[in-house]
């Protein structure tokens, strides 16, 4: 229930809808006061959120820092791998895996791997449509090419039946009891995911070490071209707006 709760309460406060639904009352309110305040606040609304330098010091102040493969001291007993965009499930006759939006994950977690920072890789979660599609879920997509890169097959070990967050945390946190009791462990996800997947692990008795990939942030001087609106700017401000909506909802209900 809180699956489905989540998604439409996120289509709601999503920045489009908003301004999807502040448009529709400026074009319903009779007071031409009020509308052109409601079409200037759209107007204004926009610009900021297709604002690339607004958007990126945003993400910079929300983001995970950036760790380094070589500050890490010690070797880890599993890496944890939080799915969500790691393989592209949607092209079923590809004979090879395709790698999704947040891929980064993967390559990332094999780099660890490859170093010796971890022994074992424990990949959490499931896409609902690809469990009810009775697809080859994600997981075993990103496993698959793990696999390819030289990874054992022996060394990944799976948790298909997380929905969100919180579920990984819960579902992983017995098969780490179970099989790495008093292990150590590091959480790779993406920059912007970490703030709550760090959470979530430690309101279910698991301390792990972040390790983020996947960011959206950056540094780089002011320009004139970054003050101009950009199509790219806003997809990244509806993702950092996404995740701490998300952020904000799972310390209400207390889930991180």
């Amino acid at each position: 229930m809180f699956y489905f709760l989540s998604k439409a309460i996120d289509f709601l406060v999503m920045p489009m809808s908003m301004l999807f639904l502040l448009l529709i009352y400026a074009f319903l309110v009779k007071n031409r006061r009020k509308q052109k305040w409601v079409i200037g606040l759209v107007i204004v609304l926009m610009y900021l959120m297709s604002n690339s330098f607004l958007v990126r010091a945003a993400l910079n102040w929300y983001e995970a820092p950036l760790v380094n493969i070589s500050d890490i001291r010690e070797t880890y007993d599993v890496g944890i791998l939080l799915s969500g965009g790691l393989a592209n499930t949607d092209m079923p006759d590809a004979d090879h895996a395709l790698m999704g939006d947040r891929g980064d994950r993967v390559l990332q977690t094999f780099l660890l791997y490859k170093a010796g920072k971890i022994r074992k890789i424990l990949i959490t979660g499931a896409s609902a449509d690809d469990a009810m599609a009775g697809k080859r879920g994600e997981t075993k997509t990103a496993a698959a090419l793990l696999v390819q890169w030289g990874v054992p097959a022996g060394d990944i070990v799976f948790e298909e039946k997380a929905k969100n967050t919180r579920q990984n945390a819960l579902n992983s946190a017995q098969i780490l009891r179970k099989m790495f009791p008093s292990g150590k462990y590091i959480l790779i996800t993406s920059a912007f995911h970490m703030r709550r997947s760090v959470g979530c692990f430690e309101k279910a008795g698991i301390k792990t070490k972040p390790f983020p990939a996947d960011f959206y942030g950056g540094y780089g001087e002011l320009t004139v071209r970054k003050m101009i609106p950009e199509p790219s700017a806003l997809d990244s401000f509806n993702v950092l707006w996404h995740e701490m909506v998300g952020f904000v909802i799972y310390k209400i209900m207390g889930y991180c």
